[in-house]
This record gives structure tokens, C-alpha cells and sequence, in this order.
């Protein structure tokens, strides 16, 4: 593509941009509909008062119907391929009505014919044995999803003695200790510990001396639940944990608990018109800094001057301000939406600060900007690298530091340090450069041999063991591209960043298809996230000829398809999802990154 059709196809993608901001000053995005989510809310309406939510159920249940994949398999999206936990999930929801509709039956048999194929027999214990061995010792969505098979009676009336008994009861020992218990669900599954293990006591036999304490502990657990239920009854504002939660009480014998109550009102309010429901309400913050930035210098000419102080005033509103009820996160962070569920974590975090800075002059902003680098700076972890929600946890992948989230928090505080240097204390300067001198270390030992970096909430379906290294390094690489600018750096930090930035970009180059695109690694169908987000890490590199090759591919790939989501994220538990507005953001910020090198690169 030469210069000004690169120009026009901005201009194309900016007013659809403008298009897709909202009234209320920001982007929500769209979350794509979840067969998983769907499944569990039928199943905690069912449980809760099915005569009432008959029409909701009914709604749900003709949605599946529409959804099922040729195989008889349910993926994570409409658009992934089926896998045994949704399949096992949707075919157990379905047993509470398929003895009448014989619609449902006969979608229930093409499940199971699915799930035989795949060596599990519903009708036996060994779909106990299939999913605890497929999740081994992270027991966050296994014993939930056991759990809810068998109160939808799937495989029998036994089914609860092989269900491991969740130790309900630790979720009452300070939280600042919970990095010491060893825990068996991550540190975002709180609720679920609870509920789940509530119920798992009620139904499992166990030992008198167990049931003692385990019986006295109820109460102050679902004490501690009410305390960590959100004003709007979504736990993480997630549909699946919050309907898990639901259909546990109740069938606990927990029915009247007003966490149950709540949450029932959540998932009937967050039902879409077509039956479904997603895996979380929005991802409203994230989207909304990740099209911010996506515009990078020409922020304030495609925005109007009022729709950037609206941005601003609702990144300002949204940030924590207290000690946060569900985590202890100290006052300073983002969530990934406005709605209370949300919880701060350490990816929103930095994007809403940079976010911030391009929008506002850095006076206007400066009080919640350096609040955020503060909070940044405490949640670091021993080695160096970022969390998503909590310190130190560790035990289970998805408590752990990553280089994506690691990438993303360093060039925040170096920007803060860039843009604040001049009225940062001493001390809080010295902190700061100690985290990104860490940081770096982090990303150093964490690069892999091939120059690759691996990435903790996003994934590719074809990739062995769902890893995605050309997202992973690709974001890394823009976030320590644009810290290079920087002027604070010393020399051998500065030589240190280019060292990583150079055995990255080398791994992206070499990751390129045939066709110009690319995908999870090398070989794997392109998509247009995985496209533009290589791309815009290799602008300005000496890989030229294949920045060349892959806008093609994302001219083609539009003009055919358009902005078509691709299931990448992986939400709580796993989960797949596609989000509307990755494409979008992705596909801009390549063309703003090139533009910006127009007179140094020919495209």
C-alpha cells in the first residue's frame, strides 16, 4: 500500500472509531456470547426458581440450540472449536429439560457422541478422572464444573464423592496470609471457594471431626461472601462465577441469602436479546485505552476537545480510591470496567495512565498518574515481574508475573518518571527506577531462546498448550520501543532495552506466514489482531519487507471480511473470548505507527 492509502484507511477506521464512542464518554466494546456462560446461568435459574425464569431459560436454551457446532461440541465462542469443559457444561444444563423436549434430547445425544469421541463416558465416574487430571491441581473451574454436573445429575447420585471438598474454610484466614495456604483456586476465585466448597460439603460424606469445623465455619463464610458481593451482584462482574456462586447456595440450602438474591437479578439483567450471555459485562476501561492509545499522536485531532475531558473525567471517576473489598488492593489502580465487580489489576492500570497522558496535559492528571505508578510499584512481585491481581500468590499460572502485563507496567512508570521527574520526591524516584531496573531483569530472564515472550491473558486455539507468542512479543516489544524514547535511561539500560528489542523483533520477523499474516507462531492461520499487532511492533525496524507484506495481508483480510473478531483472550478459568473492538484498536495503531515513520518507511 503506498502513503495515502494508508492515510484513507485510517480515516476509514477513525470514524468508525468515533462511531463506537458512546454517550457516556468512553467505549464499551462487545464481548462475544459464551456457551460456558449461557450453561451456567440456565442451571442457576433452574435451581433458583424455575417457573419464574421460565421466559429467560426458555431464551437461553433456543440459543444453544442455534449454537452448536457440526462435531456436537461447544467452544468458548460461536466462532471456536468445541472443547470437553463447555461441551460437559452445556450438555449437563440441557439434562434438566431434555427428559421432556426432545429437541434437547436429541442435542444432548450429539453432545455425548462428542464427549465419547473425546473418551469420556457421562454415564461413569470417569468424567471425574477426565476433568481433574485436564485441570491437575488448579481446582478454580474443575470442582465447579464437576459441581454443577452433578446437581444437573450428571454421571448419578454418586457423583459428589469424587469431587474434591474445597477448603471453604481457609477464605476466613486473613487475606494478607493467604499466600501461605497453598490454596487450590487462584486468588480471583474467592467466591467460588466458598459457594462451591459449601455446597460440595453438604452433598460429599466426610468424617464427623471434618464436619465440625467445617460446619461451624459456614456462617462467617457467607458472611465474608456478602462483604465481597459487588453493589451490582456480579462477582468480577463475570456471568459463570457469579451463576456458579448462585446455583451452589441454593442447593446448599441457601436459597434466601441476599448474595443469591443479587445475583440472580445480575445474570436476568445481563441476558442479551438473542438468549446468551457473555463470560463479563464489558471491558469497558481496557477498550477505552487501548483506542486512546491506538491513536497515539493524533489523539486530540480525531477526538473533540470535549470528548477528551469526558475520557479523562471517567478514567478519573473509575479509579479506586480505597482499600478495594474484594482483593485489599490499595487506593491507586484500574479495573477493567466501571461497573463495581470490577477489581483493580495490573494491566488496566498502566493502559488507563497512558491513556491519560495523551489525552491531558500532564498538571490535570498528574495526582492520579503518580497514584497509579505508586500502586504499580507496591504490587510488583519478588521477581521482578507484574501480577494481574494480588502479590506473591504464585502458586497457580494465573497469579503469577507475566511479561505482557510486566511490558505494559514498566513503560507506564517510565513514562510516569519521564513526564513527573522534576516533582517526584527522591525517594519516590529512586522507587521507581528500582522497578524498572527489575522489570527489565524480568523480561531478560523471561525471554525465551527464540526471542519470544509468552503472554498470560491472551492465547491462540491452534497453538500447542494455547500459548501466543507472536501477541506476547509483539506487545512487549511496542511497550519497550516507545520506553526507549525516554530520555531518563541510563546507557546500560538503554543497551539492555535494545538487546531484547532486537532478539524480539527477530523472533516476529521469522514468525511472519507465507501469506503475509500472522498468527499465534509460524504456521498458524493469520488474524487480524495477530497481523496488526506484529506489524506495529516491527514499524521502523529493518524488517521491512514484511511490514510491507503484512499490511497487504490486513488490506485483504478488511476489504473481505472486515473487522472481524478473532477468539485471542482468555478470560478467568480459561476461557476464550473475542472482543469487537480488538480489531479495530490493533488495525489503528499499526497505521498510526507507520504513519508516524512515513517519511523513514516506504509501505
Amino acid at each position: 500500500m503506498k502513503y495515502d492509502q494508508l492515510e484513507r484507511r485510517y480515516d476509514e477506521l477513525t470514524a468508525i472509531l468515533r462511531t463506537r464512542y458512546n454517550e457516556k464518554g468512553y467505549w464499551e466494546g462487545r464481548l462475544s456470547s459464551s456457551a460456558l456462560g449461557v450453561a451456567v446461568a440456565i442451571a442457576a435459574l433452574h435451581f433458583h426458581n424455575e417457573s419464574k425464569h421460565q421466559q429467560a431459560i426458555a431464551k437461553g436454551l433456543s440459543w444453544l440450540k442455534r449454537n452448536i457446532n457440526q462435531d456436537g461440541s461447544f467452544g468458548d465462542t460461536p466462532e471456536s472449536k468445541g472443547n470437553v469443559s463447555t461441551s460437559l457444561l452445556v450438555y449437563a444444563a440441557i439434562n434438566l429439560y431434555a427428559k421432556n423436549d426432545a429437541d434437547l434430547a436429541s442435542l444432548q445425544h450429539k453432545i455425548e457422541t462428542y464427549l465419547k469421541c473425546h473418551d469420556i463416558d457421562i454415564s461413569t465416574g470417569q468424567v471425574t478422572k477426565a476433568i481433574l487430571q485436564h485441570y491437575q491441581k488448579d481446582y478454580t473451574f474443575s470442582v465447579p464444573i464437576l459441581t454443577m454436573c452433578g446437581l444437573c445429575g450428571i454421571p448419578g447420585p454418586e457423583a459428589f464423592r469424587a469431587i474434591p471438598q474445597l477448603p471453604f474454610e481457609l477464605a476466613l484466614v486473613p487475606r494478607r496470609f493467604y499466600h501461605l495456604l497453598n490454596l487450590s483456586v487462584v486468588s480471583y476465585a474467592i467466591p467460588a471457594l466458598i459457594a462451591v466448597g459449601i455446597v460440595v460439603y453438604k452433598k460429599k460424606p466426610s468424617n464427623m471431626l471434618s464436619r465440625m469445623g467445617r460446619e461451624w465455619a459456614i456462617r462467617p463464610a457467607l458472611n465474608l461472601l456478602r462483604r465481597l458481593m459487588p453493589a451490582s451482584g456480579g462477582f468480577l462482574e463475570a456471568m459463570p462465577l457469579t451463576a456458579f456462586v448462585c446455583l451452589s447456595l441454593v442447593e446448599a440450602g441457601y436459597a434466601d441469602e441476599e448474595v443469591v438474591e443479587q445475583g440472580i437479578q445480575f445474570l436476568c439483567r445481563t441476558q442479551r436479546e438473542d438468549g446468551s450471555w457473555p463470560i463479563d459485562i464489558d471491558l469497558s476501561t481496557w477498550v477505552t485505552s487501548l483506542s486512546v492509545k491506538s491513536l497515539r499522536s493524533n489523539v486530540k485531532e480525531v477526538l473533540a476537545k470535549e470528548e477528551q475531558e469526558a475520557i479523562v473525567d471517567h478514567f478519573k471517576c473509575i479509579q479506586n480510591k480505597e482499600i478495594h473489598p474484594f482483593n485489599g488492593s490499595r487506593p491507586g489502580g484500574w479495573g477493567w470496567t466501571n461497573f463495581s465487580g470490577s477489581v483493580p489489576d495490573g494491566d488496566d492500570t498502566p493502559g488507563a495512565v497512558l491513556a491519560l497522558l495523551r489525552l491531558q496535559d500532564k498538571e490535570k492528571v498528574q495526582a492520579e498518574v503518580l497514584a497509579a505508578a505508586e500502586w504499580l510499584v507496591q504490587l510488583q512481585n519478588r521477581d521482578g515481574g507484574m501480577p494481574t491481581f494480588s502479590k506473591g500468590w504464585g502458586k497457580l499460572p494465573f497469579d503469577q508475573s507475566c511479561a505482557d502485563l510486566t511490558g505494559h507496567a514498566l513503560l507506564a512508570v517510565s513514562t510516569c518518571i519521564e513526564t513527573y521527574g522534576d516533582v517526584l520526591s527522591t525517594q519516590a524516584a529512586k522507587k521507581d527506577k528500582r522497578f524498572c531496573q527489575r522489570a527489565l531483569q524480568y523480561l531478560r530472564k523471561h525471554q525465551r531462546e527464540d526471542g519470544s515472550w509468552l503472554p498470560l491473558w491472551f492465547g491462540n486455539q491452534q497453538v500447542d498448550e494455547h500459548a501466543n507468542p507472536v501477541y506476547g512479543t509483539a506487545r512487549v516489544i511496542t511497550y519497550l520501543k516507545d520506553m526507549s524514547q525516554h530520555r531518563w535511561l541510563k546507557d546500560d539500560e538503554r543497551l539492555l532495552l535494545e538487546q531484547l528489542m532486537h532478539s524480539g523483533i527477530r523472533y516476529l520477523g521469522g514468525a511472519q506466514n507465507e501469506d503475509g499474516s500472522w498468527g499465534g507462531q509460524k504456521g498458524c492461520p493469520g488474524s487480524l489482531e495477530e497481523t496488526a499487532l506484529a506489524v506495529a511492533a516491527l514499524a521502523g525496524s529493518e524488517w521491512r519487507l514484511h511490514v510491507k507484506r503484512g499490511v497487504e495481508w490486513m488490506d485483504t483480510y478488511y476489504q473481505q471480511q472486515g473487522l472481524k473478531a478473532s477468539p485471542i483472550g482468555l478470560y478467568f478459568a480459561s476461557l476464550w473470548y473475542d472482543e469487537q473492538m480488538y480489531p479495530l484498536t490493533a488495525y489503528l495503531e499499526a497505521l498510526s505507527r507507520l504513519l508516524e515513520l512515513r517519511n523513514q518507511l516506504s509501505v
